[in-house]
């Protein structure tokens, strides 16, 4: 159902429709998120499992039980090949997807892991937690890397830049910090929320951040000037989660007044309002692609919207970065806000078209191929880590059996 927010260019083609909703989880869902090749959707739920969907229709859902307690996060790695989860019971696991469900436990942290998040090269993944901590991992090392720790509340949500290289969290102490992850400093604290900051997320360029809060806001800031550059009140209860759109022209946000809204950030507005969810909407997440997004609530159901955002539209977005939106004016309820200006701001016209060059087709066999093979070094990955585990503890009885030895013979020799 939409309502509210006008049509203009840069809109989506058609209102943004149901597609499908997955039925399963026995409590709240917490968590959504897409395969790369949008085949998979997984879901974390307060009933302590995650669901794994296939998109393609009578298809079995996976059902993984493994943690002790809800499951409050889900992402897949960039491949799609691996599923990261955390648990209230302190751990985060990593599971191959598949019929098997295998995982891999890490005893992360001293409170509930709120968060987990791959690196865009599937390298080392990053997790928050109410310990009032940030963590960064190695993912098949299966090793903790070090710690950022000057929030002084429960951390809610920690994510990885596109380009790997800062860190931005969200915390009950009512702050955003950016974090550096080679020098591990923290960059610049964000303190303009009134509550508790409960999502935040990097805009795809790499260029700002957008935090929801318990204050009912939505706030985009630019990583580099560190200025406010769009400030939202459109929800009338805390806001949950938000995901942008891979183009960069659109927000979607979850509230606990039980909708979605897509906010337009070229025109600074909001162009649909969603009623979907019975209470709480939890958690909302783009597909890859952004031809669907994901949409989980407190009523156990996991619903999937397709955009219906103009694929001509978005095509020309990728090739050419279109010049700025002029400067949307304050109307209602929505303050003035700055459009955001894709990179590539000021160059002519000239210049812009002599680099849309028609992309180079690369063959589906190609892809497929290089797909599975990326998807099997993960899964070999794993299993030489279990190797690894099993060895040490092999090492482990081989040194004790020969202590004891050692031990029987002092005692037996005269």
């Amino acid at each position: 159902m939409y309502d509210g927010g006008q049509r203009h260019l840069a809109a989506p083609s058609e209102d943004p429709s149901l597609e499908r909703h997955f039925k399963g989880h026995r409590d709240a869902v917490t968590s959504v998120d897409f395969s790369l090749n949008t085949k998979q959707l997984a879901s974390g739920s307060m009933d302590s499992c995650l669901m794994v969907w296939h998109m393609k229709p009578q298809t079995r859902a996976y059902r993984f039980a493994g943690h002790k307690d809800a499951v409050t996060c889900v992402n897949f790695s960039p491949s799609g090949h691996l599923l990261a989860s955390g648990s209230r019971d302190k751990t985060v696991r990593i599971w191959v997807p598949n019929v098997k469900g295998e995982s891999t436990v890490f005893r992360a942290h001293t409170a509930t892991v709120r968060s987990v998040h791959f690196c865009s090269d599937g390298q080392s993944f990053v997790t928050a937690s109410d310990d009032k901590t940030v963590k960064v991992w190695s993912t098949h090392r299966q090793k903790f890397l070090f710690s950022l720790s000057q929030h002084i509340n429960w951390v809610r949500c920690a994510k990885f830049s596109p380009d790997g290289r800062l860190i931005v969290s969200a915390s009950d102490d009512k702050t955003v910090k950016l974090w550096d992850k080679t020098s591990r400093e923290c960059v610049h604290s964000y303190c303009e929320h009134g509550g508790f900051v409960t999502y935040v997320d990097f805009h795809p360029s790499g260029t700002c951040i957008a935090a929801a809060g318990m204050d009912n806001t939505v706030k985009v800031w630019d990583v580099r000037t560190h200025r406010l550059l769009q400030h939202y009140q459109l929800h009338s209860a805390a806001v949950n989660a938000l995901s942008f759109h891979p183009s960069g022209n659109y927000l979607v946000t979850a509230s606990s007044d039980s909708t979605l809204k897509i906010l337009d950030l070229m025109e600074g507005r909001l162009l649909y309002t969603l009623h979907g969810h019975q209470g709480p909407a939890t958690t909302v997440a783009f597909s890859r692609t952004g031809e669907y997004f994901a949409s989980g609530g407190s009523d156990e159901q996991v619903m999937v919207w397709k955009s219906n955002f103009d694929i001509v539209d978005y095509g020309e977005v990728l090739r050419v970065q279109r010049p700025p939106a002029t400067r949307a004016s304050s109307s209602g309820t929505l303050p003035e806000v700055d459009p955001l200006v894709p990179p590539g701001r000021g160059r002519s016209q000239e210049s812009m078209q002599s680099h849309s060059q028609e992309p180079v087709s690369v063959p589906q066999s190609l892809t497929s191929t290089l797909e599975h093979i990326v998807g099997q070094l993960d899964v070999l990955t794993q299993t030489v880590s279990i190797l690894e585990q099993r060895l040490t503890l092999t090492e482990d009885k081989l040194k004790q059996c020969l202590e004891n030895q050692q031990l029987i013979m002092q005692r037996t020799t005269p």
